[in-house]
């Protein structure tokens, strides 16, 4: 039988622990690079005789292993083949096998080739005369095992990596709330429902203007994946370009809709967004919404939400939409309210569902509270308390006025 090519499993002893496992692995696949046929029958004598489980394969040439289509969990080489030697031999092997454990077996005793070897990436350095079944077994099994937990950790600390990076990137894109007058009181709660993300598919804006108006916007890009955020932050850039540049409301939601059909991935896309217009001096807003839930006027005396006009919401029908302006007048010292329907799709233990009356009625009978921050948070958690389960993306956005 030709022994460079056959890769019949290497017999082992086998010891076990007091529960009846194997003390070894299940198995390896091993290559060997080797020229000398000697040798090569040597290794492979030495791996029958180890307790090392193993699959051997011998390639003559460097040439002939890379160009193989084995994926081993170990490769032993020899630092002078025909084709290959030192440690450019050990590079190539390295490249191309750079998840595994690989061991320089080498006639040369030489301590400054073995610490550069090592430093290049092997794991071992092993002379072919200071070796036996015993020493072969037991370097072969911790060098893969040291290799492997290498690559896990190699592979948590790029996920970590990763996953800040996204992080900071999310953070930059949330919205930072241009406001002049500091008697404008705001708050507002964003949670995702994918882990560990911060930014989903609803999103929220506020902006006041020159001439002291507050515009707000919230929306819901219909889905929580990452396609959807990425949507949530185009709108909500593209709201506030063009409400800085004075674009009127009706027309705002008409160029929202061709970004969206311009930038979505499928056609399956849509939105829900409502835009408000908040004029301080005459406690009026103009509202304007695209197929979104209306907002909720709260007063120390509860909170009803505002008869407000639908239209259909973004990228429904592309082009057949039409979006009107709803103005209504906010009592004195009254709060505005805007939210995405994850603030009321929880399911509760008994599989019901919240829906929209009963969050209503939570913020109506939260309504006391004065502070804006402290009304969001006990909004949510009596939400939470009466839902049971977060299993929609939820932005909530509460404005109040100290003067009026």
């Amino acid at each position: 039988m030709d022994r460079r090519t056959d890769t019949t499993p290497l017999h082992r002893g086998v010891s076990r622990h007091a529960d009846g496992t194997d003390q070894l692995s299940a198995g390896y696949t091993l290559l060997l690079i080797e020229d000398d046929p000697g040798d090569a029958l040597l290794v492979r004598d030495y791996l029958t005789d180890s307790d090392v489980a193993a699959r051997l394969h011998v390639a003559s040439t460097l040439a002939e292993a890379i160009n193989s289509d084995h994926y081993p969990d170990g490769v032993l080489l020899d630092l002078h083949l025909p084709d290959g030697a030192g440690l450019e031999a050990l590079r190539r092997v390295l490249d191309r096998w750079p998840q595994t454990a690989v061991l320089v077996l080498t006639g040369l005793d030489d301590a400054a080739t073995a610490a550069a070897a090592v430093a290049a990436g092997a794991q071992d350095y092993l002379v072919k005369g200071q070796i036996d079944d015993a020493v072969l077994g037991r370097t072969i099994r911790y060098a893969i095992h040291r290799k492997r937990a290498q690559n896990a950790e190699r592979s948590l600390r790029d996920s970590r990596l990763l996953a800040n990076e996204s992080v900071r990137l999310q953070r930059g894109l949330l919205p930072k709330p241009i406001l002049a007058d500091p008697a404008v009181r705001l708050a507002s709660r964003y949670l995702p429902t994918r882990q560990r993300a911060l930014l989903g598919g609803d999103f929220y804006d506020v902006i006041q203007t020159a001439d002291g108006a507050v515009h707000a916007v919230i929306g819901d890009v219909c889905g929580s994946g990452p396609d959807e955020a990425a949507m949530g932050v185009a709108l909500r850039v593209g709201w506030r370009t063009l409400t800085l540049a004075g674009v009127p409301k009706t027309q705002r939601m008409r160029l929202l809709e061709d970004v969206l059909v311009a930038e979505r991935p499928h056609d399956g896309m849509f939105a829900t967004v409502l835009g408000a217009r908040i004029d301080l001096d005459r406690n009026q807003v103009v509202l304007t919404s695209a197929g979104h839930p209306p907002p909720l006027i709260v007063t120390a005396d509860g909170a009803w939400p505002a008869d407000v006009r639908h239209g259909l919401g973004l990228g429904m029908f592309p082009g057949r939409g039409h979006w009107h302006e709803t103005t209504i007048t906010l009592p004195p010292q009254a709060g505005l309210l805007l939210y995405t329907d994850g603030a009321f799709e929880g399911i509760s233990a008994d599989g019901t569902r919240l829906g929209e009356e009963r969050f209503i009625t939570l913020a109506g009978r939260l309504a006391t509270i004065t502070d804006p921050v402290a009304y969001l948070d006990a909004l949510l958690a009596a939400v939470h308390q009466d839902d049971g389960r977060h299993n929609d993306d939820t932005a909530l956005l509460y404005i109040t006025h100290t003067r009026g």
